[in-house]
């Protein structure tokens, strides 16, 4: 008789992706269940303790901050570590932080500079613990299996962390504000363990190498160097970079312009974040079919022309439902384009490299969203509301009318692997 949960976790994760692949995936799942309880508790702690529109906004500047200023330094030293023993370190690190926030919640010492200075923290864990998890996969599975399990792991992190753990982390705040934190330190440290079981099939670090030399900052010039003189990887790296100015535009005001320009309420507003979260589920979870059927190239292209109708859509109605609707399909584009970027980008890349490149990658891109940001609150302070929106549109228009041939060469830029 078949094996009904056999059978699941082979839909979930093939076994032609290895039980390493299924280890990695087990011990993203624990940590995005640990990261969904956030999203619902980290907000809830900081509105018990301030409602300072300043103090609130330092929140999400320790969230992004870490990425801006530490991507690239941390890409170096994720290319002369261990890369698993670096995930292990940054999760039993987020363990602890988080096992203290909860001892200073349970005792009633908190305040908010310790949630900030927590929030920091984390942030910087993640930085640390996602740049080797992405290093670590092209050693893990094939080559041509690095688009399935990048979805995979997106999956999980839509799954368990942006549709199913935070309204079980509101929930578990109300029982006990202490609780939710309590909880994800435990899954945090799951996490380490579980990464703890992962072998590698190859080597994804030249931490092997003893005889070698270097600075710190000759290694960060070396990654900037391959990457500046590899063409499909520094236009791929200027197009996130400037799709994320565009985006970071429309989407700063996303939370006024659902109040003023279609009429919803703040839980209208979390409908707008659940169905992009549904679509990109619906995204991952049809991405092999994806990449089986149509190129690469094409996928880039399409979900591209995506985003940019979505701002046009999104500038023209006043109706919710549509706006609804945009949402999911903008969320499907938005993994699926990630999934795939990510992989050219891993296929592409030498292993030696892989951190400090997508450390460029990591800081690029929030550096897209920085800029954005104040871009689209001063358009809409002085055209309305849907002033950021345009401009995404015709912003992204121009940009895929300019990078529209390039897509071709990017997608096949890793057929022949690089050397470092």
């Amino acid at each position: 008789m078949p094996n009904p949960a056999a059978a699941l976790i082979d839909v979930v994760a093939p076994a032609r992706l290895g039980r390493d692949f299924r280890w990695l995936l087990s011990a993203a799942i624990a940590n995005n269940i640990g990261d969904g309880f956030m999203v619902a508790a980290g907000p809830l702690l900081m509105a018990s303790q301030t409602h300072d529109p300043l103090l609130v906004s330092l929140a999400a500047l320790c969230q992004y901050l870490p990425k801006l200023l530490l991507g690239s330094i941390a890409g170096v030293l994720v290319d002369r570590l261990d890369r698993r023993r670096i995930i292990m370190a940054m999760d039993l690190s987020r363990g602890v932080v988080l096992a203290a926030l909860a001892v200073s919640i349970a005792t009633g010492t908190i305040n908010i500079a310790i949630v900030l200075e927590a929030l920091l923290l984390l942030s910087t864990a993640e930085v640390f613990a996602n740049l080797a998890a992405g290093s670590i996969l092209p050693g893990l599975v094939a080559r041509v299996d690095l688009g399935i399990a990048n979805a995979r792991l997106q999956g999980s992190y839509l799954l368990a962390g942006q549709l199913l753990a935070p309204p079980i982390g509101a929930f578990l705040f109300a029982l006990g504000m202490a609780l939710p934190f309590s909880v994800n330190a435990v899954t945090a440290c799951m996490g380490a363990v579980l990464i703890s079981r992962v072998v590698l099939r190859r080597a994804t670090t030249p931490s092997a190498e003893p005889t070698r030399r270097s600075t710190l900052r000759a290694d960060f010039v070396e990654g900037v160097r391959w990457l500046a003189g590899h063409p499909p990887m520094r236009t791929l790296a200027l197009t996130i970079f400037a799709f994320n100015v565009t985006f970071g535009a429309a989407w700063s005001v996303l939370v006024l312009y659902a109040g003023q320009r279609l009429g919803m309420d703040a839980v209208g507003f979390g409908f707008l974040a659940t169905a992009m979260a549904a679509g990109g589920l619906i995204g991952v979870s049809s991405y092999g079919w994806l990449e089986r059927r149509f190129a690469l190239s094409d996928i880039m292209r399409v979900g591209l022309a995506i985003e940019t109708a979505t701002h046009l859509v999104l500038a023209l109605t006043t109706l919710p439902i549509v706006a609804l609707g945009v949402m999911v399909i903008f969320g499907a584009h938005a993994f699926v384009w990630g999934t795939t970027s990510t992989a050219v980008r891993q296929r592409a890349v030498p292993d030696a490299l892989l951190g400090r490149v997508a450390g460029v990658y990591v800081a690029g891109g929030v550096g897209g969203m920085v800029v954005g940001t104040p871009i689209g609150g001063a358009l809409a302070s002085s055209f309305g509301i849907t002033a950021p929106m345009w401009f995404g549109f015709i912003g992204s228009a121009v940009l895929l009318a300019i990078l529209w041939r390039q897509f071709g060469n990017i997608v096949h830029a890793g057929d022949h692997p690089a050397a470092a």
